[in-house]
């Protein structure tokens, strides 16, 4: 990818770490599990936007540290799907988020 240069990636080696290096920050966990929809949602600016991987998710303790109030889904209308992909899962959560504050 052309534009890797132009990104402002922070590694964390664990969990713990990334925490404490983003500590009063607040986070959205796309999950799943959630019971609330992310358009319920009211994203700010310096929100983070947590996913899992595809094939397993976040782990529980990511979930338990969350929350259920910061933890929200996508709806789809197939109840019959697992999930929509990651990929296009990150799409919809940051254009959704960018939207909300008008800075797209």
């Amino acid at each position: 990818m052309d534009y890797w240069k132009s990104l402002d990636i922070h590694e964390h080696q664990n969990w713990e770490n990334f925490r404490t290096a983003e500590d009063g920050r607040r986070m959205w966990l796309f999950t799943t599990k959630a019971t609330r929809s992310f358009w319920d949602a009211s994203f700010s600016p310096g929100d983070l936007l947590l996913f899992g991987n595809e094939g397993h998710g976040c782990p529980e303790k990511i979930h338990n540290t969350i929350g259920p109030e910061q933890s929200i889904r996508i709806p789809h209308p197939r109840s019959d799907l697992r999930s929509i992909n990651l990929a296009t899962s990150v799409g919809i959560a940051v254009y959704e988020a960018l939207r909300q504050m008008r800075t797209a």
